[in-house]
């Protein structure tokens, strides 16, 4: 079993990536397929000792920038190493694509080279975010813009799969995110979608607000990709700024020095709570095949993780059974969701 992991992508790429992969390697036993410049790779991977590793690179001549639409990976990029790692999956060389690079062309490369799972209108990236009992897991985060409710109910159904086979919930509870808890409260897509969770076979537990990502009250959060991201985007926002307030107030507090370290082993897991590089990335959900999105600022230690992510999501056969359970979830919905107006 390969991973194929883009070694251009990320803001301190290529050497976070060949650094990661190289820990992925030894740590784990895994496979690894870095794509990329050749030279600029060969050159990364020769600080280290690689004797006995399984790893390999695939020249790739092209990279996304940040500042580029996802769409180059069509027309001026096709051999950027984001799309030739997805190629390298469609071809069987890999199992799963990991990224830290451009979001937007990682998902196009996934949805072009790989194409949705049979049923999937809509792939979702699902990310955890921490919570007060662990964390919550929550979808869309990116992908998808404008959905409509059949669109959310499948990301609910892929999260519910995914939280089962590898977060290991064994009923994971699934809210639907809106502005209030009562089935009245919302836009249309949150009214119609409640009433396709209300009538599937999910664990459904009604409408839950923002402050409900973080207490605990449900396991898996749904949302369309624009809410989805905005509320990714402030958790990161908070809990930077939460732990730099902290610090500096028990840095101005008397015998705040002793305070620290009496309290610093507390302090740490928290920090490690916070730390997405503790998750390694968020899996692009509904294709056919795996592809981890990791953040831009990943650490090697954060593509580490999103090695080890790809890995479990293969071991555990997630797309089957999220292939089953779109199967007899939601076939039908659509047509059955017209005739009650549920689709706009």
């Amino acid at each position: 079993m390969r991973i194929a992991v883009d070694a251009m992508g990320g803001d301190f790429a290529p050497g976070a990536a060949v650094e990661g992969a190289v820990e992925a390697a030894r740590e784990l036993g895994a496979g690894i397929i870095l794509v990329g410049d050749q030279a600029r790779v060969n050159r990364e991977l020769a600080l280290y000792d690689t004797s006995g590793l399984d790893i390999r690179v695939i020249h790739a001549s092209q990279v996304v920038e940040m500042r580029e639409h996802a769409s180059v990976i069509f027309r001026k990029k096709k051999d950027s190493s984001i799309r030739v790692a997805a190629e390298i999956v469609k071809a069987g060389e890999a199992v799963a694509v990991v990224s830290a690079g451009h979001s937007g062309a990682a998902m196009a490369s996934a949805l072009f080279v790989l194409g949705p799972m049979k049923g999937v209108e809509r792939p979702a990236i699902a990310a955890r975010l921490p919570n007060v009992n662990g964390f919550s897991l929550v979808l869309d985060v990116g992908a998808n813009v404008d959905c409509k409710p059949v669109h959310l109910l499948q990301f609910a159904v892929m999260g519910d799969a995914f939280s089962r086979k590898v977060l290991e919930i064994q009923k994971p509870k699934v809210g639907l995110l809106s502005i209030g808890e009562e089935d009245t409260k919302g836009n249309e897509l949150t009214k119609e979608t409640f009433k396709l969770l209300k009538k599937s076979r999910l664990n459904f537990i009604g409408n839950v607000e923002g402050r409900d990502i973080f207490n605990g009250r449900a396991d898996i959060i749904v949302c369309d990709g624009f809410i989805g991201n905005v509320a990714l985007k402030i958790s990161e926002g908070l809990a930077e700024a939460m732990n730099s307030l902290l610090r500096h107030e028990i840095e101005d507090a008397p015998g705040g020095q002793v305070g620290y370290l009496l309290l610093r082993g507390a302090f740490k897991n928290f920090k490690k709570k916070i730390d997405y590089s503790e998750y390694g990335g968020a899996p692009l959900l509904g294709i056919n095949g795996i592809c981890i999105i990791s953040h831009g600022h990943s650490s090697p230690k954060a593509i580490k993780n999103a090695v080890k992510a790809a890995r479990d999501f293969h071991a555990k056969q997630v797309n089957r059974h999220i292939q089953e359970d779109i199967e007899s979830m939601v076939a039908g919905l659509p047509a059955a969701c017209e005739t009650e107006g549920a689709i706009k």
